[in-house]
């Protein structure tokens, strides 16, 4: 399955109906498409909130797949040039209140997806998730 998104209102809702549909038709355990959502939400947010400049209209396509019992997910987006996976790992005993902003929405994703892997290719950010089932 193929979803575009191109900063038009809704979309994101749409999306994550898309992938509850997609995940029931290929019979996805709840906790991987609750895992997977969760870290997509969190990488489109920070596409789309950081990765274009203004006045740019975003451009991403996220594409799902099922295949070897894991769900995988690629992203590919028209945005600036940046490694997600480069940001540092975040410090979990340094209480909330003194933790530098930013990192958090990343780390959320290394928690929740098996693999994650990035890659800038014919001009476009990469970013490919896998959550295995029962992982």
């Amino acid at each position: 399955m193929e979803f575009i998104l191109t900063g038009e209102a809704g979309e994101q809702r749409r999306l994550v109906e898309a992938l509850e549909n997609f995940c029931r038709e290929k019979n996805v355990p709840a906790a991987a498409r609750q895992a997977t959502d969760l870290a997509l939400e969190e990488h489109l947010t920070n596409v789309l909130s950081y990765g274009f400049a203004p006045g740019v209209a975003p451009w991403i396509a996220v594409r799902l797949r099922v295949e070897n019992d894991a769900l995988h997910v690629e992203t590919a987006d028209t945005g600036k040039p940046h490694d997600p996976l480069a940001t540092p790992l975040v410090d979990t005993s340094v209480p909330l209140a003194e933790k530098p902003i930013g990192g958090l929405g990343v780390h959320l994703m290394r928690q929740f997806m098996d693999t994650l892997d990035y890659a800038h290719e014919g001009g476009m950010n990469v970013l490919r998730m896998t959550k295995r089932f029962g992982a």
